[in-house]
């Protein structure tokens, strides 16, 4: 007989069969769009208002605070099985619009203002729940207040302080019975959920310490493959100063990049210390070391990675350095790093739980466009893990897999899809770089077809093969003609088993 917990899951994938997709060109952009089929995975049912959150045998739910249930009271379809009534008000209060999705919904609604928002919440109890879901109020500020805002507990809430609406806004904490939607429910879990331990177990990566520069580009870079370093920061004063204080401190009324918006550091900490959502906000600025020089002084670049020959185009190279600060539970979902290049990314603070699948290896879950420039994947992190991450453990392929602590460094190849969630509240500095090894696989990403659409971090996307492949010359004269070189020589040395193996190569191959 099936449990309670887990005839939600069965009745979410087979009856509703809604999984959210998001649409991405840049890893940390501010994304509307749902949604894909949603996978087989094992979930829970989710507790009526005097219930709590339990975790199951087979360790399915971990609440951040298992006394707490929806806000608004709204439960996974489901439950309506174990309803001694059989009315989901969710579709009486709509009406005719019952017909609707309810991303659909929501997406008609964002075209509306706040006051409007705040008027339709008075019609129905379901109109109620659904004009007070979050998103709808975290996308009215951050379209509104691009000079950053002040967060005030919830994003409604927010709105309503920065604007001092005079229009009536019924409280947002009156909770509706018998409101049914796996939709709905499916984005307050993700935001309440925590990481699994299974999640958090495998730890596969290649970890080294104290190994020479050499054996880093034979062993690592070259094959293009990842590595964890340690022991790399030790001399940086990021690692002794970068606390909350001094970051404030020494950034003052300096804003930063934080999604669509900028904000002092200050009430972004503010944000991030109430904020409990599927997808935080993360300050994610590369202009920081222009913005405050102090903090660029605070790091050096580990000898790993000082060949970066982007350098050449001097104030015009694209962006390639940032630092990101977020709390536990941000991060960005699965992407490659632009422009071909190559990364590392070293934590000061916190720690981060690091998903990587080879070029030729699409996670999961992720559905990347023809030519590259758009990937749809989950809306939120923790909603590719419960849907997705079970899958990879029969794959011949897996994933590269490890917990990133402070004081340590990953080098992310070029062409790597990679998922990064932070753990706890996290400071770390990254870095994208192009080193001989990778120079010709960033020309040709450079003067694809498409390149306007594709390249990032400059505005000059067009020109920018020419104007990098000439600085290179006169900078470097001939090395791109000697890489070519030996790239066509590597080609030709083909194994033993190689040539048998290939009929156009060889005196001969083998029969069976």
């Amino acid at each position: 007989m099936l449990s309670s917990k887990n005839l939600w899951l069965k009745s979410r994938s087979k009856k509703s069969k809604q999984s959210r997709l998001t649409h991405s060109k840049r890893p940390n952009s501010i994304r509307k769009k749902p949604k894909l089929e949603l996978k087989n995975q094992a979930t829970a049912l989710a507790p009526t208002e005097d219930e709590e959150y339990e975790q199951t045998e087979e360790g399915i739910f971990s609440l951040k605070n298992s006394a707490q249930s929806h806000s608004h009271g709204v439960q996974p379809l489901g439950n309506l099985y174990f309803s001694s009534s059989s009315i989901n008000s969710r579709n009486t209060g709509l009406g005719n619009l019952q017909i609707l999705t309810d991303e659909l919904v929501l997406e008609i609604l964002a075209f509306l203002s706040g006051a409007q928002l705040g008027v339709l919440s008075t019609v129905s109890k379901s109109f109620y729940v659904f004009c007070n879901q979050e998103p709808l109020w975290r996308n009215l500020v951050l379209d509104t207040c691009q000079n950053g805002f002040l967060y005030n507990g919830t994003w409604k809430n927010t709105f309503v302080s920065a604007y001092r609406c005079s229009f009536m806004i019924v409280s947002s904490g009156v909770r509706i019975r018998d409101f049914y939607s796996d939709y709905l429910f499916q984005s307050w879990l993700c935001a309440n959920l925590e990481m699994k331990s299974e999640w958090l177990e495998r730890d596969n990566i290649v970890r080294r310490r104290g190994i020479s520069v050499d054996e880093f580009i034979s062993s690592f870079e070259e094959p293009n493959k990842p590595v964890l370093l340690e022991g790399c920061l030790g001399k940086w004063p990021a690692m002794k100063k970068w606390d909350r204080e001094y970051l404030v401190e020494v950034c003052g009324d300096t804003e930063f990049s934080v999604g669509p918006v900028q904000m002092k550091l200050e009430d972004y900490f503010r944000y991030s210390d109430q904020v409990k959502e599927e997808r935080p906000l993360y300050l994610f600025d590369p202009k920081f070391g222009e913005k405050v020089p102090q903090l660029g002084m605070d790091y050096e670049v580990p000898e790993y990675f000082s060949e970066d020959l982007f350098s050449v185009l001097g104030s015009e190279r694209p962006d390639y350095r940032w630092i990101i600060i977020g709390p536990a539970g941000s991060g960005s979902s699965f992407h490659i790093d632009p422009n071909s290049t190559s990364a590392w990314n070293a934590v000061v603070r916190g720690s981060k739980k690091w998903v990587l699948f080879p070029p030729d290896v699409v996670p999961p879950g992720v559905h990347p466009s023809p030519d590259g420039a758009e990937v749809a994947c989950p809306v939120s992190i923790i909603e590719w893990f419960m849907n997705f991450y079970n899958a990879t453990k029969t794959w011949a392929k897996r994933p590269v897999e490890c917990i990133c602590k402070a004081g340590e460094v990953i080098f992310v190849p070029n062409g790597w899809w990679h998922l990064v969630i932070n753990l706890q509240d996290s400071v770390a500095i990254t870095q994208n770089f192009a080193s001989r090894r990778n120079l010709l696989n960033v020309l040709d990403f450079l003067k694809r077809p498409n390149a306007s659409t594709l390249v990032s971090g400059t505005r000059d996307r067009v020109n920018l093969h020419e104007k990098f492949k000439n600085a290179i010359e006169r900078a470097l004269p001939g090395t791109i003609d000697e890489l070519k070189l030996k790239a066509e020589e590597k080609s030709k040395k083909l194994s033993f088993w190689e040539s048998v193996a290939d009929s156009k190569v060889g005196a001969f191959k083998f029969s069976f």
